[in-house]
């Protein structure tokens, strides 16, 4: 308890820190290249939406509204192995750092786009997911999202992305690959010490209660 106590806080702290580099992204030519692709792949608003909304079905997360720094890292890290994506991977590989900012800038800079996807669980199923999102399940060491992912789950900085009205396909899949060490791209593996403690149970309760929260309300 006591060590992931302090990597939660560790992160929240590297969450609040001034990042090392800007995003230093021009949105305009961000904006030309999400809609032209990197030139061996498809387009990003093929997967992602002329919006940024994404899609819930074929698990493609909302770009629109997250923080640019995020999203660059999260670009990068496909192209340097540091997260394994067979979908992303083959369609950012042709972009340098400066596109991928670019890109990033032009996603920042959207307005965020109402995603919520009504949650086809049991009432039983929502409440578990609620629970573990804003109280967590301290008996098994798992903190709630909100103490990283911030109040609402809309996320803290650079580090800690908006996931409050995320597809929940999308989360479920990044829960997973967490937890079978599929990605771990993560500060101070806390994802990973969170995940690997997540039943199959609650990944897709959680899941459904985030998916189902607005992205935008207060």
């Amino acid at each position: 308890m006591k060590l992931l106590s302090q990597l939660i806080l560790t992160g929240a702290m590297t969450a609040l820190a001034p990042g090392a580099h800007a995003a230093g992204g021009d949105p305009e030519r961000g904006a030309q290249l999400a809609a032209q692709g990197d030139g061996s792949g498809a387009p990003c608003l093929a997967c992602h939406g002329a919006d940024g909304s994404g899609n819930n079905a074929g698990g493609f997360p909302r770009l629109a509204g997250l923080d640019a720094t995020y999203l660059t890292s999260q670009m990068l890290a496909y192209n340097n192995g540091g997260r394994i994506s067979p979908v992303m991977q083959p369609n950012v590989d042709n972009f340098n750092e400066q596109q991928i900012r670019d890109l990033a800038a032009y996603y920042a800079a959207m307005p965020v786009p109402e995603t919520t996807t009504p949650a086809n669980v049991s009432d039983e199923v929502l409440a578990l997911g609620e629970k573990l999102a804003n109280q967590g399940d301290w008996d098994n060491y798992i903190p709630p999202c909100s103490s990283c992912h911030g109040p609402g789950n809309r996320g803290v900085g650079e580090t800690f992305p908006a996931i409050a009205g995320q597809h929940p396909n999308y989360i479920r899949s990044q829960l997973n690959a967490w937890k079978n060490n599929q990605r771990n791209n993560d500060p101070n593996q806390l994802m990973t010490a969170v995940a690997e403690r997540l039943t199959e149970e609650q990944i897709d309760a959680v899941a459904a209660y985030l998916g189902s929260q607005s992205a935008t309300a207060n």
